[in-house]
């Protein structure tokens, strides 16, 4: 099945009639109904069954690529994190809560609990906006944060590791897609939501837990899902993955002595799906390919080639394009006007940033940065940068607005960039895929270009080059004894 083909199954248009959602849907097997179906078997079961029973060996190369690279990707992000004030500030407060000293700090040298090194490395691994999407934006960020704070505390293996994160991304990925709208119209945070739940089963699946309180993590991961998106553009959404690190390795401790909880928190009456989609059309049958398909590769991930909110990331490239063509005449611009989908244009913001992290989703400095410099760097969320007077100027041209072509997509993020000289002269541009999908995939060189730009920030020349030559070998790893050390600022 082609990508295409997996997106068509979801949502693509929704209409309001008679004050009720419904959705106008294609024939497919993945089609979202307004009443859940009911799983043949109670979910907790299903996830718990398939934890215990996943087997590496079993795993196309391809699934083992995608785990691969998500590391690389997502460890460099979290070292070039590591520096910045949100990571500072959480890592003060972990730093006076103290805890036993059994799992590494990232870019630090300090060792503290499981539950609190996976707040302070879950915020880093969020904090740039620079971590893959999945499904539902950054639905994972959180799960290698809670995967390496338990992996180092009880000794695992980098094979255990890498079949966790498979699990946690298959099990996030069917969360996903039983209500794929929870986030975009629902206003919660798949980052606090989905990988609360994904990252508690897979740090159970660490402890070696039985499957009977592998279910019973479930339960409790469920209640402890949290995070709306309204926080967007604040140290807050960053703590939503920090917050669900620390979530998933509690829960998963918890249930390893006996916690208890409802066997049905996912489907039941009052259970997730129901309070948090609500309205939400769900379809519980999303379940059913569990174990014979790996949405890791298929429809995949999406990595970030630029540090901010992906949903401006086809806007970046369709200005990238049209900067080419302009050949510097930035000062003959009339205006630019940038077309993106609904949802993307309740997240992003017409305002001049007044923060690193409302940067992040500003329409008017993104632009403006990416037709003066180019490609938006981790240079270019800095205070200085901010007050680029240069960018101030062109940020009062631009304006987005929602474009009626893709008004209401929600697979992908596509971006339409029509500048206006004052001539009168337009130059327009249509981005459907952004850089870093599958469709339009970062090279293997970039990747790499990725992650040392990001390392660099945390580590010397020495380990950054060390760092990388052993996560390229991730899955042939016996032995997390050399990687510690390479973390450490």
């Amino acid at each position: 099945m082609s990508e295409d083909e997996f997106a068509q199954g979801w949502t693509r248009r929704q209409t309001f009639a008679a004050g009720a959602l419904a959705l106008a849907l294609p024939a497919s097997g993945y089609a979202q109904t307004q009443a859940a179906t009911p799983p043949r078997r109670k979910l907790a079961e299903m996830i718990a069954s398939y934890a215990s029973d996943y087997d590496l060996a079993t795993a196309p190369p391809a699934v083992i690529e995608a785990a691969k690279i998500a590391f690389i990707d997502t460890l460099g992000v979290m070292l070039a994190a590591s520096s910045e004030e949100v990571a500072h500030i959480a890592f003060d407060m972990v730093r006076e809560e103290g805890g036993a000293r059994k799992s590494t700090i990232i870019g630090r040298r300090r060792r503290t609990s499981p539950q609190l090194a996976a707040l302070a490395n879950g915020v880093a691994a969020h904090a740039m906006d620079f971590d893959l999407t999945y499904m539902s934006g950054q639905s994972v960020s959180s799960v290698i944060p809670a995967l390496l704070a338990v992996a180092e505390a009880v000794g695992s293996t980098p094979r255990e590791v890498i079949a966790a994160f498979i699990v946690a991304c298959e099990i996030a990925a069917r969360l996903v897609r039983v209500s794929p709208q929870t986030s975009a119209l629902g206003g919660w945070h798949a980052t606090g939501m989905v990988g609360n739940i994904a990252g508690g089963v897979a740090c159970a699946q660490l402890l070696k837990l039985p499957r009977d309180k592998i279910a019973e993590v479930v339960g409790v991961s469920v209640s402890l899902a949290s995070g709306v998106s309204e926080n967007f553009g604040t140290m807050t959404k960053p703590l939503h993955s920090g917050n669900a690190a620390r979530n998933a390795v509690t829960a998963a401790m918890l249930g390893a002595r006996g916690f208890t909880s409802s066997a049905i928190a996912l489907e039941g009456k009052a259970g997730y799906f129901a309070t948090f989609s609500r309205a939400l059309p769900t379809d519980l049958l999303a379940f059913d390919d569990l174990g014979r398909v790996h949405n890791i590769v298929e429809p995949s991930y999406k990595l970030k080639r630029y540090p901010c909110g992906g949903l401006s990331h086809a806007s970046i490239d369709a200005a990238l394009a049209l900067r080419g063509e302009l050949g510097g005449h930035v000062d003959d611009i009339a205006r630019i006007e940038v077309g993106v989908t609904r949802n993307a244009s309740q997240r992003i913001t017409g305002e001049y940033p007044h923060s690193i992290e409302s940067a992040k989703f500003s329409m008017p400095y993104i632009g403006a940065w990416t037709v003066l410099y180019g490609p938006p760097s981790l240079e270019t969320f800095t205070e200085k940068a901010i007050e680029d007077p240069r960018v101030k100027a062109l940020s009062v041209k631009i304006s987005h607005h929602v474009d009626p072509e893709f008004a209401d997509e929600l697979i992908h993020a596509p971006g339409r960039v029509v500048v206006t000289m004052k001539n009168g002269e337009q130059r327009e541009k249509k981005v459907w895929y952004a850089s870093g999908t599958s469709q339009n995939p970062m090279s293997a060189t970039q990747i790499e270009a990725k992650f040392r730009d990001c390392a660099k920030h945390a580590l010397r020349d020495g380990q950054v080059g060390r760092l990388y030559a052993w996560l390229s070998e991730l899955p042939k790893q016996t032995s997390f004894k050399d990687f510690w050390p390479l973390l450490r600022a």
